[in-house]
């Protein structure tokens, strides 16, 4: 497979690890090894005598009962664990999708979600969000592009790099489209679990519907990017064994130790999920703060759950020049629309973790010092 380079990856792989100031982090402040341990009694003395051999291709029977527990109507047989959501996404891609298909996918997206799918010859109808709708999803595009040959409906909830999260009622009418059409829905929910309001919690697209693949894992709302486990949830047994299958020719098993130490976080979940949230909307006050003052500069339409908002610019300037500048002469990374294929006008900032402010005020230094030569803000107050 000949497949385009991985823009927003290709851009964090020359800044992420050098830029001191990250303001455009998907994942939620980590937790220490320590840290994680401290939740399981006895899990230290455990962690030592962890066997470290292969584990099953499917992923442990423990790692899987802990996980049916953060879906309705899923079991042990129903999940294929991953080492990252990047290798489910890549595998049901890879098995479920043909050369001519037709899949739409919601947009923008993480660019596997529909890269993958280009590489293998399907031809990819872009379902767009417009910032001026508020980011919605619009259910005529979708009923207007569905044809014969629809194989696939690609899903992101809550979004990225958006924050958007729909309606129960609007996700059951996609449901009913694709139940009626008879297309699979592949929905990409790393960042279920972060609703900042718990009632605006969709339910898991596998328990909604018997032709929906989930995706979720440790890395964003477990805030554990590091322990690369993640997984598929499907009531589709033909896609899930091929899945499994295709898996012989990619990782064929994870990591022992990374399994031992996501029963862990599975089992406290609700801590880590309390934990997280906490520093995210403490962040998303901070933040919707500093866009209420520069709001002749910025467009901000808050996000509804995750880590990650969209805003966009009002400049007369090309948004990778303007984040390029931003980080070479203050060391703040934000993330440029184009690495989204998604215009020059947006970036993605991230709130969840713990040093926002800091470099929410490094990116206010910026703005500030560039005020002489054509910025235009709304006001001078700083970021205490």
């Amino acid at each position: 497979m000949k497949i385009a380079d991985f823009e927003l990856e290709r851009f964090f792989a020359k800044y992420e690890f050098t830029a001191p100031y990250l303001l455009c982090s998907s994942d939620p402040e980590s937790f220490s090894l320590e840290e994680l341990l401290s939740f399981e009694p006895g899990s230290i003395d455990a962690f030592k005598k962890q066997w470290l051999g292969y584990t099953e291709t499917q992923g442990s029977l423990k790692l899987r009962n802990e996980i049916t527990k953060t879906y309705k109507n899923i079991m042990p047989e129903n999940i294929l664990v991953h080492s990252g959501a990047e290798e489910g996404i890549f595998i049901f891609m890879n098995v479920a999708l043909e050369k001519g298909d037709h899949v739409i996918v919601q947009f923008p997206a993480y660019q596997s979600l529909y890269e993958v799918a280009s590489a293998i010859g399907c031809e990819v109808t872009k379902w767009t969000l417009k910032e001026k709708d508020n980011w919605e999803l619009d259910i005529d595009f979708l009923k207007k592009n569905i044809r014969k040959d629809t194989k696939a409906i690609i899903l992101n909830l809550p979004h990225n790099p958006t924050g958007y999260l729909p309606s129960k009622n609007k996700l059951e009418e996609i449901i009913k489209i694709a139940r009626e059409n008879n297309i699979i829905i592949f929905s990409d929910e790393v960042y279920r679990f972060l609703e900042y309001n718990e009632s605006d919690r969709l339910p898991a697209i596998c328990d909604l519907y018997e032709n929906g693949v989930s995706v979720g894992g440790m890395s964003k709302a477990f805030a554990l990017p590091g322990l690369r486990i993640c997984w598929s949830a499907t009531k589709n047994k033909e896609i899930l064994n091929k899945m499994a299958a295709f898996k012989d020719y990619t990782t064929i098993c994870s990591s022992a130790p990374s399994e031992f130490l996501s029963i862990i976080a599975l089992k406290h979940k609700e801590k880590i999920f309390k934990r997280n949230l906490e520093i995210i909307k403490t962040n998303l006050k901070t933040l919707d703060d500093f866009f209420k003052r520069y709001k002749d500069t910025f467009n901000f339409q808050a996000p509804k759950a995750g880590t990650i908002a969209f805003p966009s610019i009002k400049l007369e300037t090309d948004i990778e020049k303007f984040c390029i500048d931003l980080i070479e002469k203050k060391g703040v990374f934000l993330l440029p629309s184009t690495k989204y294929d998604f215009g020059n006008k947006n970036f993605r900032v991230g709130f969840g973790r713990k040093n926002m402010p800091q470099c929410l005020k490094k990116f206010e230094e910026y703005l500030n010092e560039s005020h002489s030569k054509r910025v235009i803000l709304s006001g001078s107050k700083s970021i205490k």
